[in-house]
């Protein structure tokens, strides 16, 4: 074993310690009435025991002091002890005239030291400057029994209740900072589980929308190749049943794609541990003549020109793919027949890129949105990710069509 991890082992006689203080703390706060009887209990048993017992004679100056008058200072030193935790600097002031009777008299009962409780309270949940006041209380007495009896010198008289009420002050505020610093503990670990929660459902918010923007570029561009093919292969059956076979091969492996890229990103969502993650990768610019092969089967004319060489990072060429994906499943579904598109693509150095994608359709289109309103939202959320900009509108008066455009600064330095 580890002598580092085993010098950190808390000792038994220690661990059962703090759980049975754990048990007597979380005791008394449910039941306070009950262990602040038990507490004056005991004290008013004390008192009354070194009353009846004749034990008050070894300390007393006098010992003529009346029994009637000895039970009532014993009950008036111990009993108020049960407001204690609630009102401590007012059971310290009642408790005073019996402590100058009780030096006055010359019966010196012990019970005058539960006084020094009352500090302790005072020092454990009030403020310090309660003290200068209680302690003049204490002292008081001290000096009444001193000027009355004479017994000892003053500095030995005083000097003992100074160090007695020090001791009970410095116990009274070790407990209060150790239960201060325990509280912040517990605060503090309260807010950091808020934190972690808030930021576990904002990074699920995240995932939720990374899941469907990606849903939303798959399942809407496949179901639009697929549309438009069926409705070429409705037309062209009755003519041409060979193009209507051609259609028919081309909506099959359509969807063949479209279920292996939903099943690709539906695996991300199990909870089973795979012993061999599917390690395909997401499609980037070398997909592109496939992903334009299957519009221009699907009845989109479309055409391309590139300027300068790709040297794109994967998730750039991402953000490239599904840009122009979604533009021209935009065009599929509202272009209207004998529309034709347009993309241009233009490499710059340092991973910049500017890419316009223009189409001549007429059909209706406001705002460049799919129904879900996903189109326009996923393109502008992929292109922030890289610090990008995109315009997305009709083309200006008279050309016809749709325009949409993404350009992607230089990338900056690590």
């Amino acid at each position: 074993m580890d002598p580092v991890t085993e010098d950190r082992a808390p000792e038994p006689l220690t661990d059962y310690a703090q759980r049975l203080t754990h048990r007597v703390r979380a005791f008394d706060r449910r039941h306070p009435l009950l262990w602040d009887l038990h507490f004056t209990g005991f004290w008013v048993t004390a008192a009354l025991i070194d009353y009846a017992g004749g034990g008050w004679r070894n300390n007393a100056h006098q010992l003529d002091v009346p029994g009637w008058l000895l039970l009532t200072l014993s009950l008036g030193l111990s009993a108020p002890l049960l407001w204690r935790r609630t009102h401590p600097g007012a059971v310290l002031a009642a408790m005073v005239p019996f402590a100058l009777v009780n030096a006055w008299t010359g019966a010196a009962l012990q019970a005058a030291l539960l006084q020094l409780v009352l500090v302790y309270h005072l020092a454990l949940r009030r403020p310090l400057r309660n003290l200068w006041w209680a302690t003049a209380l204490v002292i008081a007495p001290v000096l009444v029994s001193a000027l009355r009896h004479g017994e000892g010198t003053w500095d030995q008289q005083i000097g003992s209740h100074l160090m007695s009420i020090t001791v009970a002050v410095l116990i009274g505020a070790t407990v209060r900072t150790r239960r201060d610093y325990t509280e912040a503990l517990e605060d503090r670990a309260r807010r950091l589980e808020t934190e972690r929660d808030q930021q576990a459902q904002l990074a699920t918010a995240a995932e939720r929308g990374r899941i469907a923007r990606e849903m939303h570029d798959i399942i809407g561009h496949n179901l639009s190749v697929i549309t438009g093919l069926a409705d070429g292969g409705r037309y062209a059956a009755a003519k041409s049943p060979e193009r209507a076979a051609q259609a028919l091969d081309a909506i099959a492996t359509t969807s063949r794609q479209a279920f292996t890229e939903l099943r690709r990103l539906l695996d991300v969502l199990r909870e089973e541990e795979r012993q061999q993650p599917d390690l395909t990768p997401q499609p980037g610019l070398t997909d592109l003549d496939q992903l334009l092969d299957g519009v221009r089967s699907a009845g989109l004319p479309v055409t391309t020109t590139i300027h300068g060489s790709p040297t794109l990072p994967p998730g750039r060429q991402l953000t490239v793919y599904r840009v122009i994906q979604e533009a021209l499943t935009n065009t599929l579904k509202h272009g209207g027949p004998h529309a034709t598109a347009d993309i241009e693509l233009s490499y710059e150095e340092k991973s910049a890129v500017t890419v316009t994608i223009t189409d001549t359709g007429h059909g209706s289109r406001t705002d460049g949105t799919s129904r879900d309103g996903r189109g326009l939202p996923g393109m502008r959320e992929r292109t922030a990710l890289y610090g990008g900009t995109l315009e997305a509108g009709p083309r200006p008066h008279p050309e016809r069509g749709w325009r949409v455009r993404l350009s992607l600064p230089e990338e900056s330095p690590q």
